[in-house]
């Protein structure tokens, strides 16, 4: 016979972890929203010209991210 005395431990593992993942996400998204309104305040205390160089490689970045998310899906 298989043990089965494994199985509800495996289980509460998979459903504490189902309950912490949508914390960490919300943890993980907090920190990126304040360190990019940091960086987005210095960046137009710097001026136009810096501006528009970051979103030009903001949107590069982009792009290139789409690009290689489309190749590796198929």
């Amino acid at each position: 016979m298989a043990d089965v005395s494994r199985v509800p431990t495996v289980l509460a593992e998979e459903a504490l972890l189902g309950l912490l993942l949508p914390f960490w996400q919300l943890v993980i998204g907090a920190f990126v929203l304040v360190v990019l309104v940091l960086s987005v305040g210095r960046l137009a205390r710097r001026g136009r010209s810096r501006m528009t160089t970051a979103l030009l490689v903001t949107a590069a970045a982009i792009a290139g991210f789409a690009l290689v998310g489309v190749l590796l899906q198929g």
